[in-house]
């Protein structure tokens, strides 16, 4: 199972960022799939989660409104586009799955809103 992260980077606040984590290694369509972010000396924090045929989402309060999670499964990709970006958005994003007997973190990408 591997899931790699990509889209990251240092945008100024109002912009827009997409984030994509490609996964292999299982069934991707049969699994949730979910993003999560770690600011500096913060914990770990659920961003927003995606059911496995993409009929059902669910979102932190902090990005409700400004973040869109979505799924491909026909490319076995998941994606976080990242609208009205704030500093408060910096972080490390990573993306995350499980299955029955397994559970797997991307290694993550860096996201940095700064003027």
């Amino acid at each position: 199972v591997q899931l790699v992260e990509s889209g990251g980077g240092l945008v100024q606040p109002g912009e827009s960022l997409r984030l994509s984590c490609a996964a292999s290694g299982f069934s991707f369509s049969d699994y949730a799939m979910s993003w999560h972010r770690q600011a500096p000396g913060k914990g770990r924090e659920l961003v927003a989660l995606i059911t496995n045929t993409g009929g059902s989402t669910n979102y932190a309060d902090s990005v409700k409104g400004r973040f869109t999670i979505s799924r491909d499964n026909a490319k076995n990709t998941v994606y976080l586009q990242m609208n009205s970006l704030k500093p408060e958005d910096t972080a490390m994003y990573y993306c995350y799955s499980y299955g029955p007997r397994w559970a797997r973190w991307g290694q993550g990408t860096q996201v940095t809103v700064s003027s």
